[in-house]
């Protein structure tokens, strides 16, 4: 039987992830050029996307772990009960564990990348300097990935505690059954 506490737990991490990336996403940096003394620089707005990002890739991390050892990563503990439960919690592990590690690159990525800012400067001239930011979307991304994530990691849990203990053969019993 799934735990209820456990799944409740690693919902609310998934829900922090969720709401930081998002607002990560609101708050990423802009960039403007302003011009001093004869040259040209960016000047960029506040750097909060990069911490939020951070944040999220902790908590989603955190949340993941938290299943993968009451699950015990499905290589180590007992052993799964052949059927159904067993082929949708092998899926669902693998597809949880695809989710997770495309979220994580979108929130690290966009995390680093809002992070930098150009120093580049340029005497007056027809072309002002580059000042890259961060594209729009990738902690949207991220955040949808998230989404993905605890939905998968959660039901792969409760399929995980769906299959039973195989019952092992007693000691000297060789297995084959006589009529």
């Amino acid at each position: 039987m799934a735990s209820k506490f456990l799944l409740v737990t690693v919902f609310v991490f998934d829900l922090i992830a969720f709401s930081l990336a998002v607002a990560a996403e609101h708050r990423r940096s802009s960039a403007s050029v302003a011009t001093e003394a004869n040259m040209e620089f960016c000047v960029y707005d506040s750097d909060i996307a990069t911490g939020l990002g951070v944040g999220s890739f902790l908590f989603l991390m955190v949340s993941q772990l938290i299943i993968m050892a009451a699950s015990r990563c499905l290589c180590g503990g007992r052993a799964l009960q052949p059927g159904r439960s067993r082929v949708w919690a092998i899926a669902l592990f693998i597809s949880c564990w695809v989710a997770f590690f495309i979220a994580e690159v979108c929130l690290l990525a966009g995390s680093v990348r809002n992070a930098y800012h150009t120093k580049y400067r340029t005497y007056l001239s027809a072309t002002p300097p580059s000042c890259e930011t961060l594209r729009k979307g990738v902690f949207g991304g991220g955040a949808a990935f998230i989404f993905f994530t605890a939905i998968l990691s959660q039901l792969f849990y409760m399929t995980f505690s769906k299959t039973g203990d195989v019952s092992l053969p007693m000691r000297g019993d060789t297995g084959i059954r006589m009529g």
